[in-house]
């Protein structure tokens, strides 16, 4: 059992390698100091996110420390002897105290910064499945079994279907997620639009609750999701039902402004907006002054991701090309290749 040991790298990002370096570290020594090397020129996944990761699979332990080790070389290379020697004594001031063992993966060797820069202290190698962070980063769909669970929220694609009344969300929402094997948000206006018995009697807390309860769905479904989330309706589809509220309580602008700030914090990779131009079915909710005139309507809906910039993708057609359309842009999203 050695007393203090260090295990660095960029975790850029955190990996199934990394885990098994961490948990072979930190079995074999009374203090492990986890270094998260930051290259404030490299572009890379910010500091706090990996912090987090780490420090979620390791919080159970009880002998792991983690400390940020910043510089500022443009890339990898540039990241040369220069650097070397002053780094690793800030290292070793941070922890200030002798370090009896660096814990490496097997991707280093004898020549490495670690056993250059700390001499002194025993270098451990541990075997390593070949796994890297440089591949995980180029598609990191394509290992997909390779990241974490608490990694694999920062990779997952979010994926908005909007539209009126009647063109076939629900549906098309549903049967993405179970083409690609994940999970999806329903739209919560669904059943909270229902609580008097009908939707024409709902009250203007029924929208806030709407609106809160959707963003709410959507943290939780994200961090349990296989690559891709897929979302029936957002706050701005919600914003355009408050004015069809008989709202006697002039309560419509705070919703209004509820809807603008989720429409702020949200970010989708991919949004489709369904075109009405499919049978309207009359399911015993459903507006009529909507069905009536479903372009206008429509189009008012796209005026509100219009005015915010949001980017959508118009799909028309039958249920079959819908699909076959969305799914045509899914798969480049996520870099996969099919074939039928």
């Amino acid at each position: 059992m050695y007393n203090v040991g260090i295990y660095g790298g960029s975790f850029n990002p955190l990996h199934l390698g990394h885990i098994r370096c961490i948990i072979e570290a930190a079995n074999q020594c009374k203090e492990l100091h986890i270094i998260i090397s930051c290259g404030l020129n490299r572009n890379e996944i910010p500091p706090r996110i990996r912090y987090r990761w780490i420090y979620q699979v390791t919080k159970h332990i009880g002998n792991v420390k983690i400390h940020f080790l910043e510089d500022d070389a443009p890339d990898k290379i540039a990241y040369s002897k220069e650097y070397w020697h002053k780094d690793a004594q800030k290292v070793k001031d941070m922890i200030g105290q002798p370090i009896d063992v660096v814990f490496c993966g097997s991707d280093y060797d004898e020549n490495s910064f670690w056993k250059r820069c700390y001499e002194e202290s025993e270098l451990y190698i541990i075997k390593r499945n070949g796994i890297s962070s440089t591949e995980v980063r180029k598609n990191p769909y394509a290992n997909w079994d390779s990241i974490p669970n608490v990694v694999r929220e920062y990779f997952t694609k979010k994926v908005l279907l909007i539209g009126g009344e009647s063109t076939g969300k629900s549906t098309l929402t549903i049967n993405l997620a179970n083409y690609y094997n994940t999970n999806y948000i329903d739209e919560a206006g669904r059943e909270i639009s229902m609580r008097s018995g009908t939707d024409m009697l709902m009250l203007p807390s029924d929208f806030t609750d709407i609106l809160l309860t959707h963003k709410m769905n959507e943290i939780e479904a994200i961090k349990h999701s296989n690559k891709v989330l897929f979302i029936d309706t957002d706050c701005l589809i919600t914003r355009f039902y408050i004015d069809f509220l008989d709202d006697a309580q002039n309560e419509k602008q705070k919703n209004k402004a509820l809807a603008d700030a989720l429409s702020d914090l949200n970010h989708y990779d991919l949004v489709f907006y369904l075109e009405p131009d499919v049978e309207f079915v009359q399911d015993g909710d459903r507006s009529e002054v909507i069905a009536a005139d479903r372009q206008k309507y429509g189009n008012q809906i796209k005026k509100l991701f219009d005015e915010r910039g949001i980017k959508y993708i118009s799909v028309g057609g039958s249920y079959h090309e819908r699909f076959l359309r969305v799914t045509s842009e899914v798969d480049k999203l996520l870099g996969i290749n099919r074939i039928e």
